[in-house]
């Protein structure tokens, strides 16, 4: 009878030890699972961190940009560091010092090509649509824009050649006779745009699907 109880007892005791192993093993794979999800949302909040201070999204809007960006597409862009070149795709704020009141989308940004930095001297022939660029009037080069979608022949109340002052970039759109931009007084200061009033340089196309991907650099 001893030897009944002592083997019940036994039997019991190992049937209580099966249930805590099986109870503590589950435990452990629940914290695990919870600590990987607590590792997981740490890492997107940096992810949504990083991108928010670092990145942008920006949408598209109208055909200036054309045939390099299209009505409607998604960008992404960043002010990271950055310092404009020739050849950038870049997003420029609106505001008193930039601005073109006579439009409906004066308070949307705008989004063009930087063509010229400073120092530099921009020319157009608006008879032939040929650009010119250089360090002074006698040592102009020709630009070879396979960018722009066709001559510039479309001319506003800048006169040329012009002098790309400190601190400002001269701008073009692609869709050259479809594009308010560095060729008209309306748009920043006298046609060129204070580098503090860029939002940011287009790095990477997110929308559409197809056609996703970064920017070729012209520099």
């Amino acid at each position: 009878m001893d030897l009944e109880k002592g083997f019940e007892v036994t039997h019991y005791d190992e049937v209580e030890f099966g249930d805590k192993a099986k109870k503590n093993c589950d435990n452990k794979i629940v914290g695990e699972i919870i600590d990987w999800i607590e590792t997981v949302v740490a890492a997107l909040i940096s992810v949504v961190i990083i991108f928010s201070l670092f990145f942008r999204l920006a949408t598209i809007v109208g055909p200036s940009m054309q045939n390099t960006l299209y009505d409607g597409e998604r960008i992404i862009i960043s002010n990271f560091f950055y310092k404009p070149k020739y050849g950038d795709i870049v997003v420029v704020s609106r505001n008193t010092n930039n601005s073109v009141e006579t439009v409906q989308s004066s308070r949307e940004p705008i989004i063009k090509r930087v063509i010229a930095t400073e120092g530099q001297y921009v020319d157009i022939d608006f008879e032939t649509g040929k650009v010119y660029v250089g360090a002074d009037l006698s040592n102009m080069v020709e630009l070879i824009e396979p960018y722009a979608k066709e001559p510039t022949n479309l001319k506003y109340d800048v006169e040329f050649p012009v002098y790309v002052k400190k601190g400002h970039v001269f701008v073009l759109g692609d869709n050259r006779n479809n594009s308010t931009d560095s060729r008209s007084s309306s748009i920043g200061d006298s046609g060129l745009i204070d580098e503090r009033y860029i939002l940011g340089k287009a790095v990477y196309r997110v929308w559409p699907l197809d056609s996703i991907g970064g920017f070729e650099d012209y520099e």
